[in-house]
Order: C-alpha cells, then structure tokens, then sequence
C-alpha cells in the first residue's frame, strides 16, 4: 500500500502537523478518472504554489453522479495508486461526497487549486464557503486544449467501430 495514500482522519492530522511545521499547503480535486498529460502538468503546476500537494480523489460513487453511466473507468483504487505515483503528488485522499468540502474542511489548505474549466463565479457555492471561511486563496490554472479524458473516451470509441 503507497504511503500517500490516507484517509480522511489521517488527512487532517498530517495536514494540521505540516502547517505547524510552516509548511504552505496546496489542495485540488478531481476524478482523475483516465490520467493524461493535461492532468499531469495542471499537478506539477499546483504543486510548485506551496510545499504540499493534498489530492482529493472522488470516489467512484460520485464520479458517476458527475461524470454519468460507465465511468468511472478505473476504480478509485487504481486512480488513487496512479496519482500517489506522481513526485508532484504528496498526500491522496479518496472522498465518496459529490462535492469536497469535508476534504477541503480537513485539509485547510493555504491555496485551493482547480483547473481553467472552472471559474471563481463557477465553484460549488460549498466548496467556495469552506475555502472563504479558512481562508483559503482560491486559484484557477489556465486549462491545457487538447487534454480531455472525455475526447480520450470519444477517440477510444471511433477506433473501436
């Protein structure tokens, strides 16, 4: 078992002790259901904003509710391993919630990180509530054309008619 990955107990303790070590933490979130090069640079890009690379990975449950039948493709197992294989990538929790405000209340993070498919006025009012009542900086990376999981899908289909 990869040492990164922990749960949401342990996440907040290990996020509470690098902070009193002055360390700068950096949170994001996602399904990273088919892990691909745009993913791999937006986490390379999040990690070089603080000292501390916290990955929230959504369960397989809620990647079906936001993503729709027949995804996930890998299991939250799998995407969970694959991540905490990234240098760039410190700790990995696995969330089962839609929404990540209990990862993002347990890690408090200094910055909150999500990619250029989202913008300030279109965070889940939640996740932005937490991320404003922690304190949290709120930055938006620029996304990366061309880098889709869903156009994976769509180029996989074409080849397989």
């Amino acid at each position: 078992m990869n040492t990164k990955i922990i749960g949401m107990d342990d996440l907040a303790a290990r996020t509470r002790a690098l902070r009193i070590a002055g360390k700068k933490l950096v949170a994001t979130n996602g399904c990273f259901d088919l892990l691909h090069a745009g993913h791999v640079h937006y986490l390379q890009a999040a990690r070089a904003l603080g000292d501390v690379l916290a990955v929230g990975l959504n369960g397989d449950r809620s990647v079906r509710e936001l993503k729709g039948a027949g995804r996930p493709i890998n299991n939250e197992r799998d995407r969970a391993e694959v991540l905490a294989a990234l240098e760039c990538v410190d700790l990995v929790t696995i969330f089962p919630e839609a929404r990540a405000t209990q990862f993002i209340s347990a890690t408090m993070p200094a910055i909150y990180v999500k990619g250029g498919d989202y913008t300030s006025d279109t965070l889940n009012a939640e996740e932005s509530a937490v991320l404003r009542k922690i304190g949290a900086e709120i930055r938006i990376l620029p996304f990366e054309k061309g880098y889709s999981t869903s156009l994976l899908l769509e180029q996989l289909r074409r080849v397989g008619k």
